[in-house]
């Protein structure tokens, strides 16, 4: 099934409702997170980007729509349904022209909306992938390989190595967190100690910066993580 193990984030305040949600989705495999306001998704997103977002219109506080337009200016890649009672075309349409993938008005079929969400999945890009051979200023790297050659130099890079370089070329121009490089480089859970990326970082700078103090590819974006530059 192509939806097992994939990540849905429902924010939803409704409790009764929220744990059918929950309960209907892990039934059909998928991995599933829940809270009840917006400001706690918006924590959860930056921890851990999910593969879809089932969002409540109406919610305690930040309401569903300032959510939507914060993920969506962020994460316009991130799938996101929006639910919500009301029922008026011009809310539907005010929903959809904020960012929304989807709209689905209460009540509704836990079969229809889990039907949607697979058709959100299906629908996904396939993700950026970065080319097996690469240059960039002085280098060329060979990443299937793992071969840096500069200005005639060749040095071997270690799996994080390659692993980390690999994705920030793939993500080149994008903020790319410590926690999402941890999670797709090493598998490991956002919640590690993400010292292991800074400690890669200072070695790929070191092969490939003329001036590892001051880098021209590998840029910090401070309170965040790493940036890829040409």
């Amino acid at each position: 099934m192509e939806s097992a193990g994939a990540s849905v984030l429902v924010v939803e305040d409704d409790e009764t409702l929220a744990m059918g949600l929950v309960s209907a989705l892990e039934h059909e495999r998928f991995s599933v997170v829940h809270c009840d306001t917006g400001e706690k998704a918006l924590e959860l997103i930056e921890d851990d980007l999910p593969d879809v977002m089932i969002l409540d219109w109406m919610l305690p506080g930040m309401d569903g729509l300032s959510v939507l337009r914060k993920v969506k200016g962020e994460h316009p890649e991130l799938p996101v349904i929006l639910l919500t009672a009301k029922s008026a075309e011009l809310d539907r349409v005010l929903g959809l022209e904020m960012g929304a993938d989807d709209y689905v008005p209460k009540p509704f079929s836990l079969r229809e909306l889990i039907a949607r969400v697979r058709a959100r999945l299906r629908s996904r890009p396939a993700p950026p992938r970065a080319p097996e051979v690469y240059r960039f200023g002085r280098n060329e790297v060979d990443l299937r390989r793992r071969i840096l050659v500069r200005e005639g130099d060749e040095h071997r890079m270690t799996t994080h190595e390659a692993g980390v370089l690999q994705y920030l070329i793939a993500h080149r121009g994008r903020d790319v967190s410590r926690e999402e490089l941890l999670q797709n480089v090493w598998g490991y859970s956002p919640t590690m100690a993400t010292r292991t990326v800074d400690n890669q970082i200072l070695k790929l700078r070191k092969k490939i910066e003329d001036s590892p103090a001051d880098p021209r590819h590998i840029l910090t974006v401070h309170g965040t993580g790493y940036r890829f530059e040409e």
